[in-house]
C-alpha cells in the first residue's frame, strides 16, 4: 500500500500501524527506535527501542505533556545516528502532531510552517483541530524554553536540522510527494479550504494545506 513510512528529515519517519510492524521495511529504514502514540501502544518487535504513548485520537486529548519525553527519545535517536519511526494508527494525527512539536523545537519554524514541512514528505498529515490548538499555544508559551532546554542538554544540534528544514520548506510545492494512508470511509467529509479527496481502497490522497473541518476519532 504505497511505500509506507515517510522520511521527514533524516533518521525521522512517519508511518502508520501496519509500518511499525513491518520489520523489513524498519530495517531498510535503519530504525532501531519507535515511538508508538495510540489507544493501545505497546512494543510490537524485539530488538527495537519503545516509547509508548496511550492517547486518542480526540480533540480533547492533551498530547502537550508528551512532547518533552518524545522530543528526548527522537532527538537521542538520532543524534546516535539511527532512526526514529513515529507512528499512531494512521499516521495523520496523533503521530504527526509529535513530530511538528518536535520540528519546532530544532528550529526557529512555527507550528505551522513545522506542519508544511511534514506535509513536504507525508502529504496526508493532518492533526486535528485540538492538537493544532495544542500546537498553536505550544508555539505561544513553551517553545522558546524548549529550544533552550535542548539545547542545554545536548549542545549545539550537529544535525543541521534547521538548513534542512528550510531547504524542504522552500521546493515543498514543486516536490509534493503523495502518501497512502488507509483510513475509513468516514474520513471522507467535504472542506471548504482546497483540497480534494479521491477514495480509491480506502485511502485519502489529501494536497498541501488541506484541513479537515471535523476528523473522527481512530
Amino acid at each position: 500500500m504505497g511505500n509506507g513510512m515517510n522520511k521527514i528529515l533524516p533518521g525521522l519517519y512517519i508511518g502508520n500501524f501496519k509500518d511499525a510492524r513491518d520489520a523489513e521495511q524498519l530495517s531498510k529504514n535503519k530504525v532501531t527506535h519507535i515511538l508508538s502514540i495510540h489507544d493501545s501502544a505497546r512494543p510490537m518487535l524485539e530488538g527495537l527501542k519503545y516509547l509508548c504513548i496511550p492517547a486518542a485520537d480526540s480533540p480533547s486529548q492533551n498530547l502537550t505533556r508528551h512532547f518533552k519525553e518524545s522530543i528526548r527519545f527522537i532527538h537521542e535517536c538520532r543524534l546516535r545516528g539511527e532512526g526514529c519511526l513515529v507512528h499512531c494508527l494512521a499516521g495523520v494525527s496523533r503521530s504527526v502532531t509529535l513530530v511538528v512539536a518536535y520540528i519546532m523545537t530544532i528550529t526557529d519554524f512555527g507550528w505551522e510552517d513545522a506542519l508544511h514541512m511534514v506535509r513536504a514528505g507525508r502529504s496526508c498529515a493532518n492533526p486535528n483541530l485540538g492538537f493544532q490548538k495544542q500546537l498553536q499555544e505550544f508555539e505561544k508559551n513553551e517553545v522558546h524554553q524548549f529550544r533552550q532546554w535542548l539545547k542545554d542538554e545536548y549542545g549545539e544540534n550537529p544535525l543541521k536540522d534547521a538548513e534542512e528544514a528550510k531547504n524542504i520548506l522552500a521546493c515543498r510545492a514543486p516536490r509534493m510527494k503523495k502518501c497512502a494512508c488507509p483510513l475509513p470511509k468516514k474520513m471522507l467529509q467535504p472542506c471548504s479550504s482546497e483540497c480534494h479527496h479521491k477514495m480509491r481502497r480506502e485511502i485519502i490522497q489529501c494536497t498541501v494545506g488541506s484541513v479537515f473541518k471535523q476528523q473522527p476519532e481512530f
